[in-house]
């Protein structure tokens, strides 16, 4: 199995004021997935001051101008994960993951969990990868 790269070895995306790149992503997702990332977008997108985004990797960033990428999603075939890219700093952390910690999400129900929007709203006010 192939070792992943360590996120601070990476070259960040470019941030990008438009939400448009994300829109995109969005309707290139699976069908089911659809209504979880579109619901997830718009409980990131409220906890955002001057929001940033950016898609690289197939993954969809956002960010704020101050704090750099704080979370990252990805879109797989039967769930959505929610990567917190400073997650070890939440308060709890999530399980899964080391320094950069994630949830899976499957159904639209679970984003009305308060632990993950405790996460979404702690994640977007502290920094987190830098652009």
């Amino acid at each position: 199995m192939k070792k992943q790269k360590p996120l601070s070895t990476k070259k960040p995306p470019e941030p990008d004021e438009s939400h448009r790149t994300i829109a995109d992503w969005m309707s290139d997702t699976r069908p089911a997935l659809t209504p979880i990332v579109k619901k997830l977008d718009q409980l990131i997108r409220r906890q955002l001051a001057r929001p940033r985004y950016a898609v690289k990797w197939g993954k969809a960033y956002y960010g704020a101008e101050d704090h750099g990428w704080c979370m990252e999603v990805v879109a797989y075939d039967v769930s959505v994960n929610v990567v917190f890219l400073n997650g070890s700093q939440l308060d709890p952390p999530p399980e899964l993951g080391d320094e950069t910690r994630y949830v899976k999400i499957r159904s639209v129900e679970e984003l009305e969990s308060s632990e993950l929007r405790s996460w979404i709203m702690q994640s977007c006010s502290m920094s987190g990868w830098g652009w």
